[in-house]
């Protein structure tokens, strides 16, 4: 039986001392025809385990109902791995941060207000518990102990920059035993937080991107002989909205890769392959202001978005061939395309397809898009106001992006980040309509806003008084218009629609140049925002297994304005 174990500083593997080396790849942010390609590469580095997380938010995204195939498909997502000699380190706690939507907590969670996230509260644990009893069994049949890959599984995640709830932490243990989890338990967090965020009895790992040297003598301090692991080794990072693309120096990032070598760290690299945030599945950072991410999860990785092989991922694996024995140079395999102009024939309002889209709830006072059973996308709240003239709403119940009309007309657009939280607006007529579009662009993922909520989260006071008796419109996208004709309205958001031949359905990238803000799908399939108002990302990535060779249909939601009426299809991104 193949275990791994922490002994007298370093790891054994069936006895025999082990270094870890890893790549991160989520399978959910890489459509199942590319794991094999992203894994191989993975291999072909010189690395012997992948690391993935498990989205809670992907798997259950409605309470009770379970979701495990297509993106979700962790099992072979697994066999994969192993059919290809590597191990596997799962990190299944409920939060993930990962720059991913509500950290990876489902939405759902939020509609119970009295329930304390990340912590011991019986209602949280309860609904950890039943998720656990359908998870957990699918991962245990692939544990070392059973001849599959998996030989380490992490403790909750970076929970001390959270919280220092060590009931909820020991919670886990007791949920592994439960299931016959016997495997390698591990803690990961950035070094000033090991201490609230480790357990007594569980191996603790570390989170950095530099300063090897420092981060292991925090880490020798708090727990002495420990084994040196960076369960995540940030080779580079992020984007949000209205920021810069972000890029690591290669020779930079093998540099500090080699510090790690030197002293023969286990190590995990974040990321080896970054992925796609598709549809809504964005996460935001919340600090100083509202910070959220864009859909490209490329994190300047040692892959790109699209699984090329980058320089830093050749510069990292010349490091490591000074170390372990590499395996030969293997090339891209994937090829691009670029398809042209696609004419965008058809198009209908929002306001016209409302029938089709939406389900209503009516409240005496506006919804959260929680509280009305609603995770992500749209949600359209309307009102009478009888009064006339002008009048000044409080638009800090308003989160995040929304569209306020009076009698069918555009009379402001309000964003979470607006310095000034009220706003003038004028009521022609004694009897006037009201309604506000609100875009939920991404729930925090990391932090004290974990919690927020979207949509209009309390009544609003609009002219020095309470408004009451709304409808709301719940807009989730995933169904789209199935009618284009007959439409009366012309204002936005506006659906459009064509279709192209394919051909060899390679990968693509959709440049919305001409189009301010919205989602594109592809023959359904969300593949998520832009905002070219805000940058930096100008294009979105298509998978070739997304595409047919006919008939393919491109529907673009944009919600602002386009001066265009043709989308482009490009073989190179753009993404800052």
């Amino acid at each position: 039986m193949i275990m791994l174990q922490a002994k007298n500083g370093e790891f054994m593997l069936d006895g025999k001392p082990f270094q870890v080396l890893s790549g991160a790849i989520h399978y959910f942010r890489t459509v199942p025809e590319y794991w094999e390609d992203r894994l191989r590469k993975l291999k072909a580095l010189g690395l012997n385990t992948v690391e993935t997380y498990v989205a809670w938010n992907v798997h259950e995204p409605k309470k009770g109902e379970f979701h495990f195939s297509g993106l979700a498909d962790l099992e072979t997502f697994i066999e994969t791995a192993q059919k290809l000699d590597l191990y596997v380190i799962v990190r299944p706690s409920p939060y993930i941060c990962a720059e991913w939507e509500m950290g990876g907590l489902p939405a759902w969670l939020l509609a119970e207000g009295d329930m304390v996230l990340r912590s011991s509260h019986p209602a949280f644990l309860r609904h950890i518990e039943e998720y656990f009893n359908v998870l957990l069994p699918k991962i245990e049949k692939h544990l070392s102990k059973h001849g599959g890959p998996v030989i380490a599984m992490q403790i909750e995640n970076e929970y001390g920059a959270y919280g220092n709830d060590q009931a909820y932490l020991e919670f886990f243990k007791g949920q592994y035993k439960k299931h016959g989890i016997d495997t390698f338990l591990f803690t990961s967090d950035g070094p000033v937080f090991i201490e609230q965020g480790s357990l007594p009895d569980v191996t603790t790992t570390l989170n950095f991107g530099s300063r090897v040297e420092e981060a292991f003598h925090t880490l020798e301090q708090y727990k002495p002989g420990s084994p040196k692991m960076v369960a995540e080794f940030w080779i580079g990072w992020f984007d949000h909205w209205g920021g810069e693309h972000h890029t690591r120096d290669p020779k930079d990032a093998a540099n500090v890769f080699e510090d790690l070598m030197k002293i023969n760290a286990s190590l995990n690299v974040y990321m080896f392959h970054g992925g796609t945030n598709f549809g809504f599945m964005n996460g935001a950072n919340h600090y100083d202001e509202y910070y959220p991410t864009i859909t490209s999860y490329d994190y300047d990785s040692l892959l790109t978005e699209s699984g090329d092989i980058t320089q830093k991922y050749r510069d990292v694996k010349a490091v490591l061939r000074k170390y372990v024995d590499v395996p030969e140079d293997i090339e891209n395999e994937i090829p691009t395309k670029s398809y042209g102009s696609v004419k965008l024939q058809e198009s209908v309002s929002l306001f016209d397809t409302l029938q089709d889209i939406s389900s209503v709830k009516e409240h005496l006072v506006p919804l959260s898009m929680e509280d009305a059973g609603q995770a992500y996308g749209l949600i359209l709240y309307q009102t009478e106001v009888n009064r006339k003239g002008e009048l000044t709403l409080d638009t800090e119940p308003i989160s995040d992006r929304a569209y306020v009309y009076i009698n069918g007309k555009l009379e402001k657009t309000i964003y979470i980040n607006d310095q000034e939280k009220t706003v003038q607006l004028h009521f022609p007529n004694d009897v006037n309509t009201l309604e506000i579009l609100v875009e939920n662009m991404g729930r925090a993922n990391y932090g004290k806003h974990l919690t927020d909520k979207k949509g209009i989260i309390r009544n609003l006071w609009l002219g020095e008084q309470y408004w009451f008796d709304w409808k709301m419109h719940v807009i989730e996208l995933d169904v789209l218009p199935s009618d284009y004709a007959g439409g009366k309205e012309e204002r936005f958001p506006k659906f459009y629609q064509g279709t192209f031949d394919a051909g060899e359905c390679h990968d693509t990238f959709v440049d919305t140049e001409g189009f301010i803000k919205g989602n594109v799908f592809i023959n359904g399939f969300n593949l998520g925002r832009y905002w070219n108002a805000m940058g930096p990302q100008r294009t979105l990535y298509v998978p070739g297994p997304l595409l047919k060779e006919k008939d393919n249909t491109i529907t673009i939601l944009e919600l602002e304005g386009t001066t265009t009426e043709e989308i482009i299809l490009v073989d190179q991104p753009k993404l800052g």
